[in-house]
């Protein structure tokens, strides 16, 4: 069936909304929706009963999404004062139907307001809840070691949490009777405020949760001078280097075999040029670092795990010793693979590619290679032309890439050999 704005009875243009097979790139189905598209989150758990879904918000409504088939599990119209922001955030079940709910979060007019949704049905459960008296610039959910759920702040004067317990009750009296507590935290929290103070700053720029067990974490903040990393439930720091201006959110990966989560930066060292570094994820040293020129419209770092304790990474930019090369043009991009076990080298590909809106590293399907998953188009909202969603296999790259030494290394190996060493790499989902 042939399915266009105006049979489904919207306006054109409309949005639309498609899944593609990760082997091959055919369209598996398609979904069109009413205008304005603002956002669309999906892996979100208990969508209409469903193991995961897609939530989009669009003109006045929210629509969640089957993923398995495009089917619209449920459709509600935007709670009215709240202009909702990602991320969407999954919390326990708050309503008793045995479905896990969600949590939209944004300002209002003269506040940040929260609404909480039954992640079966999408209608509110109680009233909008005041979180705050001035503008958050970003939010995330933390869960402590006790199982209590925090819903984090990030405002201009630093990372405030409020436990979503608290948040329920002003929601819904009763709703917050499964939610656990934590005394410890508990004793933390400001009482005329109601939030606790997890880092004073005025320049956070990034939080990101760095994982330490199955269902705890630590908090990586990035500031305009430093990289912090601080102990999810203590709060205490674990360690701390300084920076001049990280470039973009940090990427995590698995550089030595530690079984702790290393961390990759983009830092700002003038000229253009940028210092990529992999820090110990356990006390922040630096594991390994390289200088690279910075191109326009290339994506952060980014890691695939292998089956062995170690990742492979993937940096974009340009060696500084091939800014004179005569065969460098404007619309080429440069992609560099590191091999934690061969890392005195680096394989160098170049792309020609236009704007670079999305990019990932993954692996689609157990068992199977590695591959880029792109989507490319016009730079800036509102412009026409192609959007180019594609796929490329890691392995076929290598063929075609330089081997590009570093620094000399005692083994002697060939670039042939290097190469066999990037093909013989096996490939695991994420943990």
């Amino acid at each position: 069936m042939n399915i266009s704005c105006v049979n489904q009875s919207l306006p054109t243009p409309c949005v639309f909304v498609s899944a593609v097979a990760g082997t091959n790139g055919e369209t598996l189905w398609e979904r069109p929706l009413a205008p304005e598209f603002h956002w669309v989150q999906c892996g979100l758990a208990g969508l209409g009963e469903e193991s995961a879904g897609c939530l989009l918000s669009h003109a006045d409504q929210l629509t969640a999404i089957n993923k398995h088939n495009g089917a619209i599990v449920w459709q509600q119209t935007q709670p009215p004062n709240l202009n909702s922001k990602l991320p969407v955030l999954t919390v326990p079940d708050l309503d008793g139907d045995g479905v896990s709910d969600v949590v939209l979060i944004g300002p209002g007019l003269t506040q940040t307001r929260l609404a909480i949704l039954s992640g079966k049905t999408g209608a509110q459960i109680g009233a909008e809840v005041v979180l705050d008296s001035v503008d958050v610039s970003r939010h995330l959910l933390h869960t402590t070691a006790k199982g209590s759920h925090y819903v984090l702040l990030q405002k201009d004067s630093g990372l405030y949490g409020q436990a979503l317990w608290k948040i329920a009750a002003q929601a819904k009296t009763g709703s917050e009777k499964s939610l656990k507590r934590d005394q410890g935290w508990e004793k933390k929290t400001n009482a005329d405020s109601g939030h606790v103070l997890l880092y004073k700053s005025n320049s956070v720029q990034h939080v990101l949760r760095i994982a330490k067990g199955s269902s705890t974490s630590n908090l990586l903040l990035v500031t305009q001078g430093s990289v912090e990393l601080i102990n999810g439930d203590s709060l205490q720091s674990l360690w701390r280097i300084n920076t001049s201006r990280v470039l973009s959110e940090p990427s995590i990966g698995h550089f030595n075999d530690d079984g702790t989560p290393d961390v990759v930066i983009e830092d700002d060292v003038g000229n253009g040029t940028k210092q990529v570094m992999i820090l110990d994820g356990s006390t922040g040293r630096v594991l390994w670092e390289v200088n690279l020129l910075m191109r326009p419209n290339t994506p952060k770092p980014s890691s695939i795990n292998t089956i062995k304790s170690f990742s492979v990474f993937v940096l974009w930019g340009e060696m500084p010793s091939e800014t004179n090369s005569s065969s460098s043009t404007s619309e080429e991009s440069f992609s560099f693979l590191l091999h934690p076990q061969h890392s005195n080298v680096l394989l160098k590909k170049s792309n020609i590619i236009d704007n670079i809106i999305a990019f990932k590293a993954t692996l689609l399907e157990r068992g199977r290679h590695a591959s880029y998953i792109m989507l490319s188009g016009p730079q800036g909202q509102g412009l026409e032309g192609t959007v180019l969603l594609s796929k490329r296999k890691l392995k076929d790259d290598i063929p075609d890439s330089q081997v590009l030494r570093l620094r000399e290394s005692s083994n002697g190996e060939t670039d042939q050999q290097i190469k066999v060493a990037f093909k013989n790499l096996r490939f695991s989902k994420d943990t």
